[in-house]
Parts: structure tokens; C-alpha cells; sequence
């Protein structure tokens, strides 16, 4: 059976050893990895709701290797406006209250995010 995650509980994770290079850079350029994580969770979560994403997503996937049709110069441009807008929009939901009455029905309340979180050895040594 599956462990339930607990707040303030670690988490593992492991790249793939034939993980694509786009996604080591985009890791290494992470100054705090869990709360870039934790936004991109928060995202999927305004979005669809509290799903399991592995009933979603195809198991094959080559988005980054020229799996859409756009050259690599447009989808570098439309990701830096991508990342633009989220950040505009990260800003607005940070401001938010935590529930809207605008929220859809079934889905869960945002969590609070905490501005900076302490990291432990642990932690630290799990990223290593």
C-alpha cells in the first residue's frame, strides 16, 4: 500500500539516466528546486484539479526532442513568453485569497505556500 505524504515530510526523486538535456538545464537552473516544483504542482492544481497525471499523460513523450511543430528558436520565444505570464501569474495568485467563490466545484482548496522554506541535511543529501 501507498504511504501517504505528510507536510514537512521528505520526498525522493531520481532523474532518468537518459533524461533529456533541456530537462538537466532546467533543473540546474532552479535556485530553489522544491518551490519551483511546488508552483508547477500549484499550476496543474488551478488548472485540472487534483488528479493523477500518470491516467494523462502519454508514457512515450518527445515534447522537447521536436515533438510539436514549432522550430526550436519559436518554442524558446513562446517558453520566455510562457515564462513571462506565469510569473504574472504566480504574482496574482500569491496575492489571491486562498479560496475564491469563483473556485469550480470538486476541486480543492490552493494551498498556502510559505515564502522560503528551511532545508535540512536531509534534504539536501536526497537532491545529491
Amino acid at each position: 500500500m501507498k504511504k501517504i505524504k505528510q507536510p514537512g515530510e521528505n520526498i525522493s526523486l531520481k532523474t532518468k539516466k537518459t533524461e533529456d538535456p533541456l530537462v538537466m538545464q532546467w533543473l540546474n537552473a532552479q535556485t530553489n528546486l522544491m518551490d519551483s516544483l511546488r508552483y508547477l504542482m500549484e499550476k496543474e492544481i488551478c488548472e485540472n484539479g487534483v488528479r493523477n497525471l500518470q491516467m494523462f499523460i502519454p508514457m512515450e513523450r518527445n515534447v522537447l526532442n521536436g515533438g510539436s511543430a514549432e522550430s526550436p528558436s519559436e518554442s524558446v520565444q513562446v517558453s520566455a513568453l510562457d515564462n513571462r505570464q506565469e510569473t504574472a501569474a504566480a504574482s496574482e495568485i500569491s496575492s489571491a485569497p486562498a479560496q475564491s467563490e469563483a473556485q469550480a466545484p470538486g476541486r480543492q482548496p490552493e494551498p498556502a505556500v510559505a515564502e522560503e522554506e528551511e532545508l535540512d541535511d536531509e534534504d539536501i543529501e536526497a537532491w545529491i
